[in-house]
């Protein structure tokens, strides 16, 4: 009897079912009869009359600060007005398209037109085949006056609200307009950008007398310190043809894309992502509701290492410097109007300040730039548009024999007792017989120099000797050793490569020529030849010599700030930017300098600035903080001299090295001023100034 009690009623279970789906079919067939039959008119009315359009929620683009969090780069509000298509009568479209016309002129803001029709009087404003082509692409017979062609649009626009002539040719504008250009009750046209808020208000407010209108938000693009640090920056613009082909699945036309510098170098970072906006509509293009259906995501916040105090007063000092001896101001002019200028940290490779002359204003680029400020800039033979820093390479001349010293006394061919004579001229080659600068200006030699002295007295005769005994290979092995003539890896575009003098270089940029001879070491071994540096990596090699020999990567981004409050990690950066840019890191050898080899060279340096010999001591003499430096003058293409001042300091710990060159500068020692108007600011010398003067007595003026 138990069991079978337990025993399940498998027959009782599927009657169960059987009138469980009954029901079910039932209440779906009540359902569908009260959606169709009861209530269908209801809502075949509701949706007649709504419409829900998706339009793009732009995300916030990143901003772009400095070390301390400066803003130098970011996004503002701009708001467009755009117009959809909707299910309205002509009458009821052209009352709206005038009521929006009387707001737009109320505040000042312009809108299209390229209806080739004026009135007061009737003329056409294209003619010949432009005039011919558009009447018959109108259907207008090509005898057709200006007037007659006015009315035929006025009758085509069915416009009788108003009979002033002057409103119906801007009713007829802004629908040309929507005609050339198309719009879908899907996609919209844009009326008018750049919209001030309180017109947005009063479009939002009234938006039953606006068919179609609605208000999009975008950001735009702000560089909020004008010129100041251009270069790096770079500029963002809106996307091309040929960008936005390779893009459609993340960007639109009307996108804007970083184009050089920072911007577009961390372009997938800075974009973020776009959400999606719903917007419902009446049938006669009202604004019922708006709501979002997916957030945007704000690009990423990009930290670079510069301080934007430091780069203002580098910028300012090489433009002073440049505009100085271009006017005379050393006492012999010299036609200079381009250069650059590197500030870098000796031991991270951080660079703190990066200055290329002349500049421009990326704000000129924001919305597309105009023809006008495109020309001024393409035309300036000084290359505005050039980063000159990173883009551009320059014989190093007298600032490369620290190279030929250290190879020199690495390889054992002197040491730091040697004494070389200098007599003037280097006799050794019959056919090949070049002279120290000295000999050139005073008809004599620098007489008997060790390494030290002949870094104090730049004497080219006593690197001739050095790099004649060591020969051109270990010369080539010491300068690529500190990064001359490759990449950096800095994070920016178009970074230069440069050379260094050597055979395999001769072979390949003179072809004709491969074969390698004495002069060119000799020539090699004063920064001439094919040796050739962009002054980022020069820093680099100013750095490696102050801070002990070791090598640095150069960088100008410190971090990367994600929307989720995360940061990048230095890995991720590096691989990010290396294959952005197609760089390839190359091994190097590993060379241990002799900390006494280094010193030798480094007291050469100090003489520079310090001895009243030096090359240099007369920018420094009295300075507050002891510099080691070098000058240079390399002669460039066209019977130019190019002037380099390379430093660091404070000498006895040094913190930063500079370098400076100023195209067709003349002498070197005349750049010097640069780096020690950058010192003054780094090591707050100036607020010393300042403060030593409030303290100082009040003068005071005796009045009679």
């Amino acid at each position: 009897m138990i069991r079978d009690f337990k025993k399940p009623n498998i027959n009782l279970r599927f009657n169960l079912l059987t009138i469980l789906v009954y029901i079910i079919g039932i209440i779906l067939i009540i359902k569908l009869f009260s959606l169709q039959i009861v209530h269908g008119a209801e809502y075949r009315e509701e949706s007649n009359t709504r419409l829900t359009r998706e339009s793009t929620l732009e995300a916030a683009r990143g901003s772009i600060l400095d070390r301390s969090g400066t803003s130098l780069v970011s996004s503002t509000v701009q708001f467009s007005l755009e117009m959809y298509k909707t299910k309205v009568d002509d009458d009821t479209l052209n009352k709206s398209i005038l009521n929006m016309v009387q707001v737009l002129e109320k505040y000042g803001i312009s809108y299209d037109d390229t209806f080739p029709v004026t009135i007061n009087p009737y003329a056409y404003t294209i003619e010949g085949d432009n005039l011919k082509e558009w009447l018959d692409d109108n259907d207008l017979d090509e005898n057709t006056t200006a007037e007659e062609a006015f009315n035929e649009f006025k009758d085509k626009y069915e416009i009788q609200n108003t009979t002033n002539l002057d409103e119906i040719r801007k009713i007829i504008t802004v629908r040309y307009n929507i005609s050339t250009q198309g719009y879908s009750s899907t996609r919209a046209i844009t009326i008018a950008e750049n919209i001030p808020r309180e017109a947005v208000a009063e479009f939002s407010e009234s938006s039953d007398k606006f068919a179609g209108l609605n208000i999009s938000v975008k950001p735009v693009r702000q560089y909020t310190s004008g010129s100041l640090a251009a270069h790096i920056l770079g500029y963002a613009s809106q996307i091309s043809a040929e960008e936005y082909a390779t893009r459609k699945d993340t960007y639109s036309q009307n996108d804007i894309i970083g184009k050089t510098g920072i911007e577009y170098v961390f372009e997938e970072y800075l974009k973020g992502k776009n959400g999606v906006r719903q917007i419902d509509m009446s049938v006669d293009g009202a604004t019922t509701a708006e709501y979002i259906s997916e957030e945007a995501v704000a690009g990423s916040d990009i930290v670079l290492t510069i301080d934007a105090n430091l780069q203002r007063v580098t910028e300012e000092a090489l433009a002073a410097n440049i505009q100085k001896i271009a006017n005379g101001g050393f006492g012999q002019r010299f036609d200079a109007k381009a250069g650059a200028c590197v500030v870098m940290n000796v031991n991270s490779g951080e660079i703190l300040a990066m200055a290329s002359y002349p500049t421009y204003n990326p704000a000129d680029f924001v919305g597309g730039i105009s023809t006008e400020n495109w020309n001024k800039y393409n035309n300036d033979d000084a290359h505005p548009l050039v980063n000159k820093a990173v883009q551009n390479s320059y014989s190093p001349g007298s600032t490369f024999k620290m190279v030929t010293a250290i190879a020199g006394l690495q390889s054992g061919v002197i040491n730091t007792n040697t004494i070389i004579n200098d007599t003037g001229r280097y006799t050794k080659y019959r056919d090949f017989q070049p002279v120290c600068w000295y000999y050139t200006d005073y008809h004599r030699g620098h007489g008997r120099l060790n390494v030290s002295g002949a870094i104090e007295k730049s004497c080219n005769f006593f690197f001739y000797e050095t790099a004649d005994r060591m020969g051109i290979g270990t010369l080539a092995r010491f300068a690529k050793y500190f990064g001359l003539g490759t990449k950096t890896g800095v994070e920016l575009p178009s970074e230069a490569s440069g050379s260094v003098a050597c055979p395999e270089t001769k072979a390949k940029l003179h072809p004709d020529d491969p074969s390698w001879y004495a002069a060119d070491t000799l020539q090699a071994a004063i920064g001439q030849n094919d040796n050739s540096f962009s002054p980022v990596q020069m820093a680099r090699y100013i750095s490696m010599l102050a801070n002990g020999g070791h090598r640095i990567d150069p960088t100008i981004v410190k971090t990367i700030r994600k929307s989720d409050g995360s940061e990048a990690s230095r890995e991720e950066i590096e691989n990010f930017v290396n294959q952005k840019l197609g760089i390839e890191q190359e091994q190097t050898e590993d060379i241990q300098i002799d900390q006494k080899n280094l010193d030798a060279v480094l007291a050469g340096m100090e003489s520079v600035t310090q001895d009243s010999s030096g090359t240099a001591y007369v920018r420094f003499k009295d300075f507050g903080i002891s510099v080691g430096g070098k000058t240079g003058s390399a002669e460039a293409a066209g019977n130019k001299v190019n002037a380099w001042f390379v430093g660091f300091a404070p000498f006895e710990n040094p913190e930063i090295a500079i370098v400076v060159i100023v195209e067709n500068g003349g002498h070197g020692n005349y750049t010097a001023e640069v780096v020690r108007d950058i010192m003054q600011e780094y090591f707050g010398m100036n607020m010393q100034t300042v403060e030593e003067n409030m303290t100082a007595k009040p003068y005071v003026q005796i009045m009679n």
